[in-house]
C-alpha cells in the first residue's frame, strides 16, 4: 500500500494528515475552514484516496497559514506515498464540468514543481475562505508533491461550482496519473530513470 503520514507543528498552524493512494475515497477533514473540509472531501472521493486531516490554526487572523500549511503536507503526503514512483502511469489529464463550469486539469508526476492557473473567481469569499486562497494552497501542494499542474477555467459563472471542478478534476487526474500500469510496473516513468 502507498501510504504516507505527515506531521506539520508551527507557531501558526498544528495539522496532522495521512493519506493511502490505493484507497476508497474515504476522508474525514477538520480543517477550521469548512468550504475547504468540503472541497478535500470531494478530492479524495474523486481520487480515491483515503484522506485523514486536522489542522488546528490561526483561522481568527485569518485562513492564510491554515490553507496554505495544509497545501505544503498534503503535496509532501502524496510525494512521500509515491516514493520512486515506479510503475505509475504519470500523465493524466481531465476535463469536468460543474452545472455552468467547466474545468480542465492536467498533471505530470515529474519530480519537477510548476503550477499554471487560468482561473477567474467573480467572489472575493466563498464561505469563510478568501477566493485567493485557493491558488496559494495549490502553489505550496505542487511544490511539495513535485508536480506539474495546468488548471484551465473553460466556462463558469459561480464561484463555488469553478473551485468544485478544480478540486473534482485534480482528484481524477492524479487518480489516473498515479495508477500502477502494468506494462510498466518494475519501472520508472522517465527515461533518465528518475523523476527529477
Amino acid at each position: 500500500m502507498r501510504k504516507s503520514e505527515i506531521t506539520r507543528k508551527t507557531a501558526e498552524t498544528d495539522i496532522e494528515l495521512s493519506l493511502n493512494l490505493d484507497g476508497t475515497g474515504k476522508s474525514s477533514a477538520d480543517t477550521g475552514v469548512g468550504f475547504l473540509d468540503h472541497m478535500l472531501e470531494l478530492f479524495a472521493l474523486h481520487g480515491r484516496f483515503d484522506l485523514s486531516l486536522t489542522c488546528k490554526g490561526d483561522t481568527h487572523v485569518d485562513g492564510h497559514h491554515s490553507v496554505e500549511d495544509i497545501g505544503i503536507c498534503l503535496g509532501s503526503a502524496l510525494a512521500q506515498a509515491l516514493g520512486e514512483a515506479r510503475g505509475i502511469s504519470r500523465f493524466s489529464d481531465v476535463t469536468l464540468p460543474m452545472d455552468e463550469a467547466l474545468v480542465m486539469c492536467a498533471v505530470d508526476i515529474s519530480g519537477r514543481s510548476h503550477l499554471s492557473m487560468d482561473v477567474t473567481l467573480p467572489d472575493r469569499t466563498i464561505g469563510a475562505l478568501e477566493a485567493e486562497l485557493f491558488e496559494e494552497f495549490l502553489l505550496a501542494f505542487t511544490r511539495k508533491a513535485g508536480i506539474t499542474l495546468h488548471i484551465r477555467m473553460l466556462a463558469g459563472k459561480n464561484a463555488h461550482h469553478i473551485i468544485e471542478a478544480c478540486f473534482k478534476s485534480l482528484g481524477r487526474a492524479l487518480r489516473e496519473a498515479v495508477k500502477i500500469d502494468d506494462d510498466y510496473k518494475d519501472e520508472i516513468p522517465s527515461t533518465k530513470g528518475i523523476l527529477v
